[in-house]
């Protein structure tokens, strides 16, 4: 993410390498769809939220949601790697616990405060 350094934080999934990696077929869509895709793939590219993967081991496709408003919400189908990542096995957190921390915190969920997921 522009501005935040992999030093503060990074991600790596842990993937079973027993798994065969998944490239989805690409999905036909609609010119709606398509464009309100390729409009928020600008979007996100413009700011180097997101980047292109020349050989991507993992491919999935896009889903648009229309929003109950106005306007499309971009999601990933990602049931392919999410079955391929191992399950934990400890129990969730309680809401206390995740809302508490972060009492005076400016950034809480970068793409999700980003895009408006609330």
């Amino acid at each position: 993410m522009p501005g935040i350094s992999p030093d503060i934080i990074s991600h790596r999934l842990r993937v079973n390498p027993a798994v065969r990696p998944v490239r989805q077929k690409r999905r036909a869509y609609d010119p709606e769809r398509y464009e309100a895709m390729k409009a928020e793939v600008d979007r996100l590219s413009s700011i180097r939220f997101i980047r292109e993967v020349d050989y991507p081991t993992w491919l999935a496709n896009v889903v648009m949601v229309r929003k109950p408003r106005k306007g499309w919400r971009m999601c990933v189908d990602c049931t392919n790697l999410n079955r391929a990542c191992p399950k934990g096995s400890f129990p969730l957190p309680r809401i206390d616990q995740l809302v508490d921390p972060t009492a005076g915190h400016a950034l809480l969920s970068f793409m999700d405060a980003y895009s408006g997921y609330n």
